[in-house]
């Protein structure tokens, strides 16, 4: 099978800068305070570790998605598998996980939605540029 590395990596760009909105711009003080983070511990970590990997395991995500969908593909139909994907793989099993954890619920909804949200673009993107 032969993949299409550009529209791997604009997936994948997608998925980062989705993430980067995500994260601070609309649930930033609801998410870290789920997640336990203070600012004095976001600020003491190593941006290029946490960016960079974030942007790698976007990449390693897009590429494997791409291969699940197969060349034959289109926007929506890629769209819809993506949500599927995200919301009933990713989110279901973050939620197995969380319930285990005893992790609170609001902090499965931000990044369940985060994930759902992200593969419906991979999705998308994959699909639409064939």
């Amino acid at each position: 099978m032969e993949l299409n590395w550009l529209a791997i990596l604009a997936a994948a760009a997608s998925a980062f800068l989705l993430g980067g909105l995500w994260y601070s711009v609309l649930f930033a003080r609801p998410w870290q305070k789920a997640a336990g983070l203070s600012d004095e511990s976001i600020r003491a970590s190593n941006p290029l570790v946490i960016f960079g990997g974030a942007f790698v395991l976007s990449l390693v995500a897009s590429a494997a998605f791409a291969v699940f969908l197969g060349p034959e593909i289109n926007a929506t139909t890629g769209a819809l598998y993506g949500f599927t994907a995200g919301l009933c793989w990713v989110t279901a099993s973050l939620g197995i996980t969380y319930l285990f954890e005893r992790k609170p619920l609001i902090l499965f909804l931000i990044n369940g939605g985060y994930q759902t949200l992200q593969y419906t673009l991979i999705g998308a993107i994959l699909g639409a540029w064939r």
